[in-house]
């Protein structure tokens, strides 16, 4: 493998490509993954409790009310990076036992050298396919499924189909709840389509992104939560709204609205997330 070190900026190859850790000018011991020149994940070793990135902010916010505070929960992360919400997961709820599934193997070892997790973390790391994984997975296991796989900064095809949702729903638990990163730009069809999809298998669902990208103003994340249950939207509002980018909350007949027109997708037509524009990350 090969290595280099300079000004504290670690580069190493890894199975999918080039990974950097970038270190935080502002805060001590704080790092950025980057994958293949895409900012994958920041990670805080003295506050994992403290999100950086603006989506993770907002799937902070649906682990916050996935139950009780406190409480502990299951959870499945289909993607590693660094590890940064099943840190906060360990942070915020003690106990909570915790699987991750990252395909790039090499990565793996990197974040585990480069940035240790806490001793007494409850974060099981398997390296595979997420499909492949969710398939042997349990029925009725997880308090919460995230879904956050990207491979050139793009979700890859396999992952956004109506048999892949289905197979998430099979694992939740009564209550429980899937939360996927989304990143799309105008006109928005990718994310149209994922809401289409996503409402045949689990009806209960809202969509959480910045006003401008759900304009279509801009290139951008959104977080979209379902179940077999409603997702709790008035708090989900409330905290979207205080976030340092103030996000919106779309749900019921908008969410309906914003996916009108927009055809559900299943494994014989799924296509992988449009590539990000050019000079996006600098």
């Amino acid at each position: 493998m090969a290595h280099r070190q300079r000004h504290l900026r670690i580069e190493e190859e890894i199975d999918s490509g080039v990974a950097e850790l970038v270190p935080d000018p502002d805060r001590a011991r704080s790092w950025t993954l980057i994958v293949n020149g895409t900012p994958q994940s920041h990670v805080d070793l003295d506050d994992p409790a403290y999100l950086d990135f603006e989506y993770v902010r907002r799937l902070g916010h649906v682990v916050d009310l996935a139950a009780p505070p406190g409480r502990p929960l299951r959870v499945l992360h289909l993607g590693g990076g660094a590890l940064t919400l099943a840190r906060y997961v360990a942070a915020t709820r003690p106990r909570s036992a915790q699987q991750v599934v990252e395909i790039d193997a090499a990565l793996v070892d990197l974040v585990r050298r480069r940035l240790p997790l806490e001793r007494g973390a409850r974060i099981r790391i398997r390296t595979g396919d997420a499909r492949e994984v969710l398939a042997r997975a349990p029925e009725d296991s997880f308090d919460l499924v995230v879904g956050d796989v990207y491979a050139g900064g793009r979700s890859p095809a396999h992952l956004t189909s109506a048999e892949f949702f289905t197979d998430i729903a099979r694992t939740l638990r009564a209550g429980g709840f899937f939360a996927v990163n989304l990143a799309d730009g105008a006109p928005l069809s990718f994310a149209r389509a994922q809401v289409a999809t996503l409402l045949t298998v689990l009806p209960e669902a809202c969509l959480l992104a910045d006003p401008a990208v759900l304009r279509g103003r801009r290139f951008g994340n959104l977080v979209l939560v379902a179940g077999h249950t409603a997702p709790p939207v008035a708090e989900l509002t409330r905290k979207a709204a205080g976030d340092p980018f103030p996000g919106r909350v779309v749900h019921g007949e908008e969410l309906t609205r914003f996916a009108s027109g927009a055809a559900p997708v299943t494994d014989a037509t799924a296509r992988p997330s449009p590539r990000p524009p050019d000079g996006i990350f600098g």
